[in-house]
């Protein structure tokens, strides 16, 4: 029965999909973050729910006649090239298996769903709703697990994700990190009372699913994510202080034996794991120097590892167990580079949309964007150094968002009809910008009013 309701949803959102693309991203996006076919029992689970939504949604955009497929920014530009330099190592590693195809795909599926998120994501509003379904998508199971932890005493472990990109305990972890400062942000933002508890109650929960997977690289990840709220907080003092304490929460609720996993991080040559990891990552460098222009193919790490393992000691086949490794070593120098300068233009993207913020505004939603932002991709940045994550859907995603963000804010910026320049101290040291449609606001946390993104569009 659970099939056929889910079916019949599905199929339902087609025609909307279709007659309005922005619907059927959002209803991706929903696909691919909270896999709810996942939770099906039968036929509906296996079917490719995620790749007839994005067909009938292009199509349907198509049918519009649009002039804009993809915002003409660097960062879309380099997820073209990456999608080109991949093909090209496909092909010259000769070696084509169902696996391989399969990867590739999805690859050109990701990339191709971020470039048409830059293109469809035009307004504050849309922007609002797209982060409001990525993060209950994600804190759907945030709650789920959470829950789950509380009632056995923190003794239950996610030790398998849902599915897809969150079937791994530390991918699943990941995600989760990536979720805490969405949750946090557009929680702190809402004016309703019962809606902003809710969202706030999925943040405790989502940090103790985090607990649950026992995953290190997220237990390093959600630092990252909580030093970069604390040091945009407005008053740092009060943010260290509330970091603190949720560190010291965090502590207490954790079981014993994820406290030693933690405490095993200073001790890594005597884990087993972690030199496990480090044999694994100059593997890695072997492949790479080996092929430092196509590298050794798409998904064959593991074919060739014994060829190039590191050392002269016995050690089983491992994954590279790190995103840059990973793709340096099957794709190349060029795509390694294109991913780095990926990843450091969208850092500095958020940097100068805040500075150019702070220089217009006394007051600004942008700023608590921002925030968001950089929070969530840093978390991604230091967890992926532990993961294989290269293909990382969300990560491309959170590109794309980005790019359509700075896009918006940059035009909300220039509209000064609507935004008076700031004056000096003393001349409209009260004024406030005039919140873009959809927004209302509260005082800030992080600098600025907060715009309140439950409100009507």
């Amino acid at each position: 029965m659970r099939d056929v309701i889910f079916s019949i949803i599905l199929l339902g959102l087609l025609p909307v999909s279709y007659r309005r693309p922005f619907i059927g991203l959002l209803v991706f996006s929903w696909l691919a973050y909270m896999r709810p076919q996942d939770l099906c029992w039968g036929f509906a689970r296996q079917q490719r729910w995620s790749f007839l939504i994005a067909f009938v949604t292009m199509v349907g955009y198509a049918q519009l006649r649009p002039d804009l497929w993809f915002r003409r920014n660097t960062r879309c530009y380099l997820m073209m090239f990456l999608v080109v330099w991949v093909t090209l190592g496909v092909i010259a590693a000769n070696t084509w298996s169902p696996g391989q195809v399969d990867r590739w795909v999805e690859l050109a599926k990701i990339i191709g769903v971020a470039l048409f998120t830059t293109a469809v994501v035009r307004t504050a509003a849309q922007l609002r709703v797209m982060v409001w379904v990525i993060a209950l998508s994600l804190g759907f199971y945030g709650v789920k697990s959470g829950l789950t932890g509380v009632l056995t005493g923190m003794s239950a472990q996610v030790l398998v994700g849902p599915g897809g990109m969150l079937a791994d305990n530390n991918d699943f972890a990941l995600a989760m990190v990536m979720a805490l400062p969405m949750l946090l942000l557009i929680g702190l933002s809402e004016a309703n009372k019962a809606l902003r508890r809710g969202i706030l109650f999925m943040v405790p929960m989502t940090l103790i699913t985090v607990i649950m997977t026992q995953s290190r690289g997220g237990f390093l990840a959600c630092a990252a994510a909580i030093g970069v709220l604390v040091w945009r907080s407005k008053n740092r003092v009060a943010g260290i202080v509330i970091g603190v304490l949720a560190v010291l929460g965090a502590a207490v609720l954790a079981p014993s034996s994820y406290i030693e996993r933690i405490q095993s991080i200073q001790d890594y040559e005597q884990d087993g794991s972690a030199m496990g990891r480090l044999a694994a990552w100059q593997t890695a460098i072997n492949m790479a120097k080996d092929n430092p222009v196509l590298g050794v193919g798409l998904t064959l790490f593991i074919r060739n590892y014994r060829q190039y393992k590191s050392g002269d000691r016995a050690e089983g086949v491992r994954v590279a167990h790190n995103s840059y490794l990973q793709i340096w070593a099957e794709c190349g120098t060029p795509a390694l580079a294109t991913y780095l300068t990926m990843m450091l233009l969208t850092l500095v993207s958020l940097w100068r949309i805040r500075r150019k913020a702070r220089q217009r505004y006394f007051t600004t939603w942008i700023s608590n964007y921002a925030t968001m932002f950089e929070a969530t991709w840093v978390a991604f940045i230091v967890g992926s150094t532990f993961l294989n994550r290269a293909h990382f859907d969300l990560a491309y995603h959170w590109i794309a968002l980005v790019v359509a963000f700075e896009h918006i804010a940059t035009q909300e910026m220039a509209n000064t009809t609507a935004y008076p320049k700031r004056m000096g101290p003393g001349h409209g040291a009260e004024l406030r910008a005039v919140p873009p449609s959809g927004f209302r606001h509260r005082a800030s946390t992080y600098g600025g009013t907060r715009p309140v993104i439950g409100g009507a569009p």
